[in-house]
């Protein structure tokens, strides 16, 4: 049996990748970069934008300040509130892994915290993890260090060996496995190639496994 059972949120819980991207890739078009939404999502899947800063302004030959940031949390908001898909049996597996660890659940996401709990209450979850949100903003280093599924395991008093991390990305199972916790990779499409190379414990493609899974390991 697992202590705590830490989710990753974006592409986890809430299909929200594809919104956020888009603004993303809209307000650097805009800026003088052009990309593609497909190169757009390669490089920032999974990731903070300030993690790209330097790239960003060697791109657009702009300072990314904190006025550009605000403004493309702002557009970016605006349109999740408005467009934001909770995964599907993301709810059921938050509820299975709330009753398998008697309320030892955390997200613990790279994005930023306000962002986070906004989709979380989006997606009905809040009342699962109340205050157990946790940001890679908050911290020194983000995704794929290790440093926010720390933090969750700390906060929970659980050993990270015994928290099963649940993530979508490479870079997010990086940061779960150099926390010294078991990942589980949730892939929708099934073929997994987004953890190739990485010692991801299981990889799933629908959130419904997930749910059934967590009472078979009492």
């Amino acid at each position: 049996m697992f202590e705590a059972v830490l989710f990753d949120c974006d592409g986890v819980l809430v299909d929200s990748e594809p919104i956020t991207n888009g603004v993303l890739r809209e307000v650097l078009n805009e800026a003088g970069w052009a990309l593609s939404q497909a190169e757009c999502m390669q490089i920032f899947i999974g990731k903070a934008v300030r993690d790209e800063r330097a790239r960003i302004e060697a791109e657009t030959g702009q300072p990314l300040t904190d006025d550009w940031m605000r403004a493309f949390y702002a557009r970016r908001d605006q349109r999740l509130r408005a467009e934001l898909q909770t995964v599907a049996g993301a709810l059921g597996a938050v509820m299975a892994a709330h009753a398998h660890t008697a309320g030892r659940i955390a997200c613990a996401s790279g994005a930023d915290r306000p962002k986070v709990v906004m989709q979380i209450g989006m997606a009905g979850m809040a009342p699962y993890f109340g205050e157990r949100i946790f940001s890679g903003h908050d911290l020194p280093r983000s995704k794929p260090h290790p440093d926010v599924y720390l933090a969750a395991a700390a906060h929970l008093r659980a050993d990270p060996a015994r928290c099963l991390v649940i993530e979508d990305t490479a870079t997010g199972a990086q940061a779960g496995l150099a926390a010294g916790a078991t990942v589980w990779g949730y892939c929708p499409q099934g073929h997994g190639r987004a953890f190739d190379g990485l010692p991801v414990a299981r990889v799933f493609r629908h959130m419904d496994e997930l749910a059934r899974a967590l009472p078979a390991l009492r």
